[in-house]
């Protein structure tokens, strides 16, 4: 499944491209034949903007190849150009803006996989065939990443996701080529009881009657649970439902201390359960905050806690200073979004494991060296867990607050989630 919006496979949310144009000066490249005159136009500006200086003469050593799967077009775009542009701004980060990392050129070959898992695993092959990437990046979609999990493993390579969430990527699918970056289903599951259970709190729960809400629900249960926490009803509407009165009705009855939602689609209850006030009736309402435009939907949650992945304000280090920055000076004062920081974390992971193997590209060298590692990032620090790879990372209990000058609700920090709060369980089963 795609990474998504807090609810779909349990997870958060969305959204244009981004092309890092072939340079010897930015000893980058991209690969997408399908690009519109558009987005010709907006990579051309971005590679304008994001020239690296004048390089030092020792550049002469092997390139450091990365191959980089995302949605660049299509309905998951927004995610291909979040992760596309904090993957370039971490290389920037790590490297000074000379895209060279102790006299090693690196190259940055982003491909398309249009959201499509065939056309993801025809591009996977293409990058370590023709170009001979040393590492892979990506997907956008769980679904394109889950495709291409085996030519990791075929070709030798390792391969760190970013930002699709499945379990089964470091769950049943996973090989020992694989590192994600990215947080998966269950983190958010274990961050949204983390937020809200504790011993003696009553949770209901409303999802929509399908795998990928039955399964979100699920996770969060077993975690809430272990935190002391009961539930007094499940709701599980339809999932093209449009009139949740009846659900709603009956999460009333219950009179549980909060409601916990996951969700996705146009067709949220946010305006019923506005409207049946479950908020005034003492109700607390519960769920991820996800990007900015969806934030833009939640304007009747005013008041909610729940939990958040990354939003510009919450982590408070000087990476995530500097990303902010970075990003507004590129990007016509935009903050980074949801996915934004995702991509600079990826990058930071493969510069610190080179390092950490003395550049040495063997693939059981780098994978010795990820284990275990650590390494910062926006959110601060991630360690990759031995047994699964899995990015062990902070999360934030929020609540949603209105500011003057936003058109959307502010996720306000509660408290940091460290990551062993947060750790999902080991599904690998190897």
């Amino acid at each position: 499944m795609p990474t998504k919006k807090w609810g779909r496979g349990g997870s958060l949310a969305v959204l244009t491209t981004m092309l890092l144009l072939s340079s010897a000066c930015t000893s980058t490249t991209t690969s997408n034949s399908s690009a519109s005159p558009t987005a010709a136009a907006t990579a051309a500006t971005t590679a304008a903007a994001t020239k690296a200086p004048a390089e030092s003469a020792a550049t002469n050593k092997t390139p450091i190849k990365i191959g980089v799967l995302a949605s660049m077009t299509g309905a998951l775009e927004s995610y291909g150009k979040q992760t596309t542009r904090g993957f370039e701004m971490g290389i920037d980060y790590v490297t000074k803006g000379t895209k060279v990392l102790d006299g090693h050129p690196i190259q940055i070959i982003v491909e398309d996989t249009e959201t499509k898992p065939d056309v993801a695993v025809q591009k996977a092959t293409k990058l370590l065939e023709k170009d001979k990437v040393d590492f892979l990046v990506g997907s956008s979609s769980s679904g394109d990443t889950l495709a291409v999990l085996p030519l990791a493993q075929e070709y030798k390579k390792v391969m760190v996701v970013e930002p699709a969430v499945a379990d089964s990527i470091t769950g049943a699918s996973w090989n020992k080529y694989i590192f994600r970056t990215g947080r998966n289903s269950s983190q958010d599951a274990v961050a949204g009881a983390a937020a809200i259970a504790k011993q003696g709190v009553k949770i209901a729960t409303l999802a929509p009657d399908s795998a990928f809400g039955r399964d979100g629900i699920a996770a969060f249960k077993e975690a809430a649970v272990k935190l002391g926490a009961s539930f007094v009803t499940e709701q599980y509407p339809g999932a093209a439902a449009t009139d949740f009165t009846p659900n709603i009705q009956k999460i009333l009855e219950a009179k549980p201390d909060y409601l916990f939602v996951v969700w996705a689609g146009a067709n949220s209850p946010w305006k019923q359960l506005q409207d049946m006030k479950v908020q005034a009736s003492g109700i607390k309402i519960s769920t991820g905050a996800p990007d900015i435009v969806a934030l833009k939907t939640m304007n009747d949650l005013v008041g909610m806690e729940g939990f958040s992945v990354y939003y510009n304000t919450l982590p408070n280090n000087d990476i995530n200073k500097w990303l902010v920055d970075e990003n507004k000076k590129r990007f016509n004062n935009e903050v980074p979004d949801l996915f934004t920081p995702g991509g600079m974390s990826a990058a930071l992971a493969i510069a610190e494991a080179v390092k950490k193997a003395g550049f040495d590209m063997n693939t059981d060298t780098i994978i010795k060296a990820m284990e275990g590692m650590s390494f910062e990032t926006p959110k601060g620090t991630m360690k990759f867990r031995a047994e699964d790879h899995q990015a062990l990372q902070s999360m934030y209990a929020i609540k949603l607050v209105k500011k003057d000058g936003f058109d959307y609700p502010v996720p306000e920090l509660m408290r940091e989630m460290k990551m062993d709060e947060t750790a999902p369980p080991i599904r690998n089963k190897k």
